[in-house]
């Protein structure tokens, strides 16, 4: 399965684009993290008894042993695509909520971006709303995104979060961001976060677009340390 069809047909450019299929092993992972986000929110909301959980705990430790014994074999998690890791967005993370993403071509010259979310005991803050700064990640994808619609994707140089409700958990927050301007390799981003008709928060975001090179040296980066923390 492509991630458009995970992403409700969003398409990023560079490191928002995935171009590929999911390999067997891809859509292993997606659905083995699926279960590991409801064994997060399941860890917080149970009040079984102490040994049911040392039960689980053990199961899960044997789980971990399993992965571990396994190795890199069907393909190292470094040869997964960006948007699969993402903290808000990935697939294959099991800390993201995920958001959903798709592209409302009618807004402005290059778009905006939409993502969906609904967030969950993991990210509570004040009680039964979302911790504020998982608001201010999420405008950060949001925006990161948008901002790559202009085709010279750069990298978060300020972003200003303004809070105008709590967020509240379990129920859907829509975020819509889109691109104000741009001068030179500054990108000039704006975004809303609602909670149906409730406007929850807004946020600017100034982008710095970056060289090629710079992205290929941040990517040559990430593979060095991942061969080195694998032995």
């Amino acid at each position: 399965m492509s991630e458009s069809e995970h992403t409700g047909g969003a398409s990023f450019p560079s490191f928002h684009e995935r171009s590929g299929e999911y390999s067997a092993g891809d859509r292993a992972r997606i659905a083995l993290t699926e279960v590991l986000r409801e064994l997060v929110v399941a860890s917080m909301r149970s009040t079984a008894a102490a040994a049911d959980v040392d039960a689980a705990r053990a199961l899960v430790v044997k789980a971990l042993e399993h992965l571990s014994e396994s190795g890199p074999t069907g393909g190292a998690a470094t040869d997964s695509h960006f948007m699969d890791r993402s903290p808000l967005m990935g697939l294959m993370n099991a800390i993201a909520p995920p958001m959903r993403a798709e592209v409302d071509p009618s807004v402005g010259e290059f778009g905006a971006v939409v993502c969906r979310v609904v967030f969950t005991e993991p990210f509570e803050g004040p009680p039964g709303h979302v911790h504020g700064g998982f608001v201010a990640a999420a405008f950060d994808e949001v925006l990161g995104q948008a901002q790559s619609l202009t085709g010279r994707p750069g990298m978060t140089g300020r972003l200003s979060t303004t809070y105008r409700a709590p967020t509240p958990l379990h129920v859907e927050i829509v975020f819509r961001g889109w691109v104000e301007s741009v001068e030179g390799r500054k990108i000039f981003t704006r975004a809303t976060a609602h909670a149906g008709e409730t406007l929850c928060g807004e946020c600017e975001g100034l982008f710095l677009s970056m060289p090629p090179e710079l992205l290929g040296r941040l990517r040559k980066g990430r593979d060095i340390a991942a061969r080195e923390d694998q032995g």
